[in-house]
């Protein structure tokens, strides 16, 4: 159920002794798992209040708060951003409404941080190498899952079956996605603490800067590429491979095993694609035809795409091939540009792609 705004209000209050409401403003969030809401207090204050509307979504708060209780101040003083802490509860329905102490910063548009330039590069590739070295207690304390590069991978292969069932998904998708979790090196990798849901609308940014994360509810052990899926939607793939180099030096700087790991941004260009097939099972297993349409809308764009990268990518070898013809030839060079990448993935998937948060889930 999709609570209203003045209805958290009365949630928070509730929830957190004390807390008198004058006023209420829009929080990014989820829609199909969440209602949120920024509350704000008669002494300033503000308050972030998140209400479930499933018992999976209700299952991703319980975890949070788990996981917001492994950061104790030790922790928290060690990391470059600030996270969410836990104010109150209160149970509506069998779920539990969350109300967390509003921290410093904004949400920004993707666009924003891109042209934030440098200091966007560097903060983003801060918080992505401070999350995937939080230390070992945080995921005990909080029995958060652990999967190996194999289990990883079953998982995905698993999650590809369950799509296809549908009937719903491009038969180019299903054979792109099957031929890569069947290439065993792709998946080789250091398992990682993962953020799990990591996009632009979990990072709070003021004056330019990178200042604290949220949506703390699928943090787990495993693909750090997961945490790089949301850069497979920016426009200028300039950006994620300056996010993936400062990404590299600090983890190499670390003497993290990981560093090396070249098929990483593959991985992540993959999980943004298959985050449309999640989106598509979710609305088949909700019976939501408005989350269905989206979602093979989105899949329609997304093998359109596909085709005309694999057209290039023909296109291209059959002038690369020419040139050494005429080379032989003893021809002029026609300028074909020999260094030009054209791999079949990554492929960039439509703007608005669904998020991976919860993918992890039992």
């Amino acid at each position: 159920m999709n609570r209203q705004p003045m209805h958290l209000a009365a949630l928070a209050a509730a929830a957190v002794p004390g807390l008198s409401p004058t006023g209420v403003l829009a929080s990014p969030d989820d829609p199909a798992d969440f209602s949120s809401a920024i509350v704000l207090a008669e002494r300033g204050e503000r308050w972030r209040v998140r209400s479930p509307h499933t018992p999976e979504a209700a299952m991703r708060l319980e975890t949070e708060l788990q996981v917001l209780a492994g950061f104790t101040p030790a922790v928290r003083a060690n990391l470059p951003f600030r996270t969410p802490s836990v104010a109150g509860a209160v149970r509506l329905d069998g779920l539990r409404t969350f109300v967390y102490q509003d921290m410093p910063g904004a949400v920004h548009p993707l666009e924003d941080l891109v042209d934030a330039g440098e200091a966007a590069v560097a903060d983003v590739a801060r918080v992505m190498a401070a999350i995937h070295t939080l230390p070992d207690q945080v995921v005990a304390l909080a029995d958060l899952p652990v999967y190996t590069p194999e289990q990883v991978r079953t998982r995905r292969l698993n999650e590809l079956d369950q799509a296809a069932t549908t009937g719903r998904i491009p038969a180019t998708l299903l054979r792109r996605w099957e031929t890569a979790l069947e290439e065993k090196e792709l998946w080789s990798f250091e398992p990682v603490p993962v953020h799990g849901d990591l996009h632009e609308e979990n990072l709070l940014l003021e004056r330019g800067r990178v200042v604290g994360v949220t949506g703390w509810t699928d943090l787990h052990v495993g693909d750090p590429a997961v945490d790089f899926a949301w850069l497979a939607a920016v426009e200028d793939p300039d950006f994620a491979d300056r996010v993936l180099e400062a990404y590299r030096a600090r983890r190499g700087a670390a003497g993290a095993a990981d560093d090396g790991d070249e098929h990483l941004m593959r991985r992540a260009a993959l999980v943004a694609e298959f985050a449309l097939a999640q989106w598509l099972v979710r609305g088949v297993d909700r019976h939501d035809t408005a989350m269905v349409a989206e979602a093979e809308e989105m899949l329609g764009e997304l093998e359109d795409g596909i085709r005309a990268a694999e057209e290039a990518e023909r296109a291209a070898e059959q002038a690369r091939r020419a040139e050494a013809e005429r080379a032989e030839l003893g021809a002029p060079a026609s300028g074909v540009d020999d260094e030009a990448e054209t791999g079949v993935l990554p492929a960039v998937p439509p703007s608005g792609t669904p998020r991976t948060g919860g993918s992890h889930q039992a």
